[in-house]
């Protein structure tokens, strides 16, 4: 899952879209319309079936159209794919701690960013779900996928870098390895809790707000970073 980098970032995030699938907009607005529904159809189709099971004529059915009409706007199932990606990725956030001013509480900041990411992880859920299938099968994807994920993890690794300047963090810490296993900790948590579902321990359930305490302590604990009270 992602988070929307800086505008300024050295590090764009790259689209996990193939890009030279993706067609220009339809010139009018009822074309338009038609393409967000398929859009929205395939998103469901996918997400209920699979990325291998879904057939063109599932997501026709779906959005109560005619195959014709499908290949006005899309090629082929990847094409329909790519454009879910497309339309979907801004609202998958990666973790990514924000840029920390002079006077911001560095913790207080990784606890928001935490927070929107488990939040957007739970309305993707079953997209990322589906997205880790395709990783499986589809290695030009799953690298398009890493692409992104590496553009956040550099972002942090910044981040942990200007927190150590400013005498924040451990400074004998490396920052692109701390960001890495940091940054995999908080995704590979997300997707066991909302996607295979394991949101217990010792039978007792986990929130969200479980969840955003505990990464963002180990967070804060692996930097060595004071705590504002």
């Amino acid at each position: 899952m992602d988070r929307p980098a800086d505008t300024d970032s050295e590090d764009a995030a790259p689209s996990m879209a193939r890009t030279s699938l993706l067609r220009e907009l339809p010139a009018t607005q009822r074309g338009q319309r038609t393409r967000s529904a398929l859009i929205a159809a395939g998103r469901k189709v996918f997400e209920r079936m699979g990325y291998l099971d879904t057939r063109l004529i599932d997501i026709t059915q779906e959005a109560n159209c005619s195959s014709g009409t499908f290949y006005t706007y899309f090629a082929g199932k990847d094409e329909i794919f790519a454009a879910i990606l497309e339309h979907a990725q801004e609202d998958m956030m990666h973790p990514g701690m924000q840029h920390v001013a002079g006077d911001d509480d560095p913790a207080s900041i990784i606890e928001a960013s935490n927070l929107a990411y488990f939040e957007a992880y739970k309305r993707n859920a079953k997209l990322m779900g589906l997205l880790e299938q395709v990783a499986n099968i589809d290695p030009e994807f799953s690298k398009l996928r890493q692409d992104r994920a590496d553009a956040f993890i550099r972002r942090n690794a910044r981040s942990i870098a200007d927190l150590q300047q400013r005498g924040l963090a451990d400074p004998e810490l490396d920052p692109m390895l701390t960001s890495r296993a940091l940054s995999g900790m908080v995704s590979r948590l997300a997707f066991n809790y909302f996607v295979t579902g394991d949101g217990h321990l010792d039978d007792k359930p986990m929130t969200i707000d479980d969840l955003v305490y505990t990464v963002t302590r180990l967070w804060v604990n692996a930097l060595r970073m004071p705590i504002k009270r």
